[in-house]
């Protein structure tokens, strides 16, 4: 059972709690970086890294950390590791480093960072933070390489910056340059979107099913029939019902 807890924590950020196609977080970095994959990519990997690190200090420091002062004391944490993740890119890997720019040092304020941290870190032990961390940063970085391969593809011809023969050559060009610039990212990001909508669990047609007049204060005025489909009715009818008992009271 523990085994199975532990990996579904992981595995929810895939898919069923994307950070990005579900929950849509952290769209700036998404439309800003997915134009490339190697940017997307670096971009996914960078922001796992921070993330699961950060999940796991302040989850270590959820019982130190006063409730006051917890959401600026989770963005020193989190700028910290964002500054380490900076000095290693630029030591190391300078043309990446250029390549992310301004969004590197944003990650500070990327809302899904800060979200898991104020929403599952500081709740539960390291270990499950870890898993989160590690799970919504693997379903960023799968979000960001599919809007990206999308958008290289199809609009620059180009996979990882290697052109595809059968797209681009000497004297032809079968590409769609518009999804390489802003109004492309908006299109590809709005269709992945739906595609996750639809396949994904309907949580909206579940919450529908169970619904029923058990513990409504208004059941009593339809018989206790279903008020989804009486809606009409209790809204029409709450006037009268507020002015009922004065009335009998009156009378008496």
């Amino acid at each position: 059972m523990k085994q199975n807890n532990k990996l579904s924590i992981f595995l929810r950020g895939l898919i069923a709690e994307n950070p990005v196609l579900v929950l849509v977080l952290g769209t700036c970095p998404t439309l800003a970086q997915t134009g490339s994959v190697i940017a997307a990519l670096s971009m996914g990997i960078a922001a796992t890294i921070v993330l699961a690190c950060s999940n796991v200090v302040i989850s270590a420091l959820r019982k130190v950390i006063p409730d006051t002062v917890r959401i600026p004391c989770y963005i020193v944490v989190i700028a910290g590791f964002v500054t380490a993740v900076q000095l290693l890119m630029h030591a190391y890997l300078p043309d990446l480093y250029a390549m992310m720019g301004v969004y590197l040092a944003l990650i500070v304020v990327n809302c899904i960072i800060l979200g898991r941290a104020e929403m599952f870190a500081r709740k539960n032990n390291m270990l499950d933070s870890l898993l989160d961390g590690l799970g919504m940063g693997v379903g960023f970085l799968l979000a960001l390489l599919a809007m990206a391969t999308i958008r290289e593809v199809l609009g620059a011809g180009t996979f990882a910056g290697i052109a595809i023969p059968f797209l681009v050559g000497e004297g032809y060009s079968y590409t769609i340059p518009i999804l390489t610039q802003a109004p492309g990212g908006f299109l590809v990001f709005g269709i992945l979107i739906a595609i996750v909508n639809k396949i994904g669990p309907k949580k909206g047609e579940k919450k529908r099913k169970e619904f029923s007049c058990e513990g409504c204060p208004s059941a009593h005025l339809c018989g206790k029939v279903s008020c989804a489909e009486n809606t009409e009715l209790v809204i029409t009818s709450e006037p009268e019902v507020q002015g009922t008992p004065e009335g009998k009271e009156g009378e008496a």
